[in-house]
């Protein structure tokens, strides 16, 4: 067995890196920490609880697709006002029991979820009490 205990990080593509550090620090609201100094390549890193967001710099950004990282907030309201107030359209999606979520996109289009669980998530509570068979 492999023994995970936790997602350490994640990656996404940037093409800009002025233009994605003020992104993921200001509207974010995450803040940057230095990467090591062995990569020899453009990265970004920010601090999210116990774990960390790369921001990796390639020529072309990632393909669109549904593929993204969700961050959980306290009030999921104030975040709508808050993204709403820069100019960010929240993208509203298929609703889950027990929480409010919608998406927004990075200036790369790389998707990103906004989440407020309001209770533990539960599958039977969701219609989902047995995994798909697929």
């Amino acid at each position: 067995m492999l023994g995970a205990t936790q997602l350490d990080h994640v990656s996404v593509l940037i093409t800009d890196v002025p233009r994605a550090r003020a992104f993921y620090r200001e509207v974010l609201g995450l803040r940057e920490i230095a990467k090591p100094k062995t990569f020899d390549f453009v990265a970004l890193w920010f601090e999210l609880g116990n774990q960390t967001l790369h921001l990796l710099q390639k020529p072309q950004p990632d393909s669109k697709s549904p593929r993204h990282f969700a961050l959980g907030v306290r009030d999921v309201e104030a975040a709508r006002r808050f993204v709403r107030s820069r100019g960010i359209a929240p993208d509203e999606t298929t609703k889950i029991p027990g929480c409010d979520r919608f998406f927004i996109h990075d200036p790369d289009g790389n998707r990103i979820e906004i989440i407020q669980w309001l209770e533990p998530y539960d599958p039977i509570a969701s219609g989902a009490a047995t995994l798909d068979g697929v």
